[in-house]
């Protein structure tokens, strides 16, 4: 059997005890975002199953979309990345409202 070599671990342990392989991470082509696809995204990112970079060059993100997704989560949870709950949570804490200086 061949295996793909590919930099990083190839599954890791989430904190609720779950398993998360690069086999959970939505595809390379991938253009309809839905709130559970963003989410996994950034779990993947921040348990370190693949890197901010090759998250953004993996699915075409800019830094600031992918900081956003991941605010927004912990601000106020996955929820907040539904589209429909956008409105709801803009301008709440910060979120998406422009900068003070």
């Amino acid at each position: 059997m061949f295996i793909k070599k590919v930099d990083g671990p190839r599954a890791v342990t989430l904190e609720d005890g779950t398993i998360m392989t690069r086999a959970d991470l939505p595809p390379r082509n991938t253009r309809r975002w839905v709130a559970s696809r963003k989410a996994a995204v950034v779990k993947a990112v921040n348990c370190g199953l693949i890197s901010e970079t090759e998250a953004c060059e993996r699915y075409q993100l800019s830094e600031e979309e992918l900081g956003s997704w991941e605010q927004a989560i912990l601000r106020h949870g996955e929820a907040a990345l539904k589209t429909t709950s956008l409105q709801k949570f803009r301008g709440m804490d910060g979120f998406n409202s422009p900068k003070l200086s």
